[in-house]
C-alpha cells in the first residue's frame, strides 16, 4: 500500500499548490522543498481501505482527478 500513497501524494500536492496559486495565495517554494510523500500523516498504511469504485469514478473531474476540498480558514 505504500507505493500508491507515495506515488499519488506528490500529484495531489501539485494540484493543491497549483489551485492555491491560481487563487492568489502565496506558496513558498522553499517550504515545498521540505515536503515528503514518504512521511505523510494523512494515510493509514496499516488499515484496510474500502473503495466504492463506481462512486469514486462518478466524482472525477474531466481532468481525471477528484475536486480538491475547499480551503477552510482557521477559527480564531
Amino acid at each position: 500500500m505504500t507505493d500508491p500513497v507515495v506515488t499519488w501524494t506528490p500529484d495531489c500536492y501539485g494540484l493543491a499548490v497549483a489551485q492555491m496559486r491560481a487563487e492568489g495565495r502565496a506558496v513558498d517554494d522553499e517550504l515545498l522543498a521540505h515536503i515528503s510523500p514518504a512521511h505523510s500523516e494523512n494515510a493509514d498504511l496499516f488499515g484496510t481501505i474500502t473503495v466504492e469504485i463506481a462512486t469514486e469514478l462518478a466524482e472525477l473531474a474531466p481532468a481525471g482527478y477528484r475536486p480538491l476540498r475547499p480551503h477552510r480558514q482557521a477559527q480564531p
